[in-house]
């Protein structure tokens, strides 16, 4: 038989003999495998379902005319069109572009948002609708305004554009329009307090088209990427428009991403203490049932590192089958978890697995460092004499 075969053959033959003590040594890699990969792959993936989850609540760029520049003449089509290029070149976004002009409504001011309004629909999904959006021949009114008005849906209101008021051809707008209120929206905000129009209508009652007062994006990137597309167009001076995240979005995701990932390293340290106090248990117990065994081979001329190299080979087994199976179970977890929370499903990460099983292993090994030590120092003559 050669040193191999008996190699395998004594290691085996530990392991087997002594199943219930085995099997501790494999629960408690399992425990810590599923855990670290369950908490690992739902951080990963948590930042990103979290920013598709933000992105419903409306946009975290938006972009306007530079201060000083012609304000009026607002955004063309064109540098629009570019803007929205060099977004969607970096990352995934929808966009919506807003008009902004005063109005007159029961002889008061009122601002008025000429839109697309499948763009604004899009974009702002959290937004709140009774009725419909608007239509030719109709707007869409805020809550807050239309309280204080007494507006309803399929209410006639009159839209006025005070001839004094001039745009930005020098043409004169008309004198109003009749509307009907389509529908109501409620967002919690500012936005209730504006009535949107499409925008071919504002364009007719003002009786003129100019350029876009804001671009709103909201764009599938994290923070940092945000950043650094809005450092890009403010880098293009030349295009007369600057960048800016929206604050509240984009502090939102990061303080919950951040807290998660805290909450992540925080506790994989628990669950490699306990993994590493398990295991070490586990095979001093093996080691100390073992000291006649282990005596009587080295009386018979075994060497101390064969036999700490068979106890290291033991541990790397339990941490390998206890890495496998709990990297198994921690993906079914985290699959779980993230059909629960955000409804979609988690793909498997490769990478990470292997990490797992790697570190499940050399978690085992280390942690059985000291009882193998103790059993490579056991004096086969004081072992014998006490039996």
């Amino acid at each position: 038989m050669t040193n191999t075969r008996m190699f395998l053959t004594m290691l085996f033959g530990a392991v087997f003999r002594r199943r219930g003590r085995a099997l501790m040594a494999v629960v408690a890699s399992l425990v810590g495998a599923a855990t670290l990969f369950c908490l690992a792959a739902v951080c990963i993936e948590a930042p990103r379902q979290i920013n598709q989850e933000m992105r419903s609540y409306g946009a975290n760029l938006v972009v306007s005319p530079i201060q000083g520049d012609n304000r009026s003449a607002g955004i063309e089509q064109g540098m629009v069109d570019h803007t929205t290029h060099m977004v969607t070149a970096k990352a995934p976004a929808r966009y919506a572009t807003y008009r902004y002009e005063t109005v007159q409504v029961n002889a008061g001011a009122r601002v008025m948002a000429g839109i697309h309004p499948d763009q604004v629909r899009q974009l702002n999904r959290h937004w709140s609708v009774e009725g419909s959006w608007p239509r030719p021949g109709s707007v869409m009114v805020g809550r807050d305004l239309a309280d204080s008005l007494g507006l309803t849906t399929g209410k006639q209101m009159t839209i006025g554009y005070p001839a004094s008021q001039v745009t930005g051809t020098g043409k004169a707008g008309g004198q109003g329009r009749d509307f009907r209120v389509g529908g109501i929206v409620d967002t919690g905000g500012p936005e209730d307090r504006i009535i949107y129009a499409d925008l071919a209508d504002l364009e007719l009652l003002t009786g003129a088209k100019r350029g876009t007062d804001v671009i709103e994006y909201s764009v599938n990137t994290m923070t940092s990427g945000l950043k650094t597309i809005a450092a890009g167009i403010n880098d293009m001076t030349s295009m007369g428009v600057k960048a800016r995240p929206v604050t509240r979005i984009t502090a939102g995701d990061s303080h919950t991403i951040a807290m998660l990932q805290s909450l992540f390293w925080l506790v994989s340290v628990v669950v490699l203490v306990l993994t590493f106090v398990g295991v070490g248990t586990t095979m001093a117990s093996i080691v100390s049932q073992r000291r006649s065994e282990i005596g009587l081979r080295k009386a018979l001329g075994a060497s101390s590192r064969g036999i700490a190299m068979e106890f290291l080979a033991e541990s790397a087994c339990y941490g390998l089958a206890g890495g496998l199976v709990g990297t198994a179970l921690g993906y079914g977890f985290a699959r779980l978890l993230c059909l629960s929370v955000f409804q979609r499903p988690l793909g498997f990460n490769w990478w990470l697995a292997l990490g797992t099983v790697l570190l499940s292993v050399a978690i085992s090994m280390i942690a059985s460092i000291r009882p193998v030590l103790r059993a490579s120092r056991i004096d086969p003559a004081l072992v014998l004499r006490e039996e």
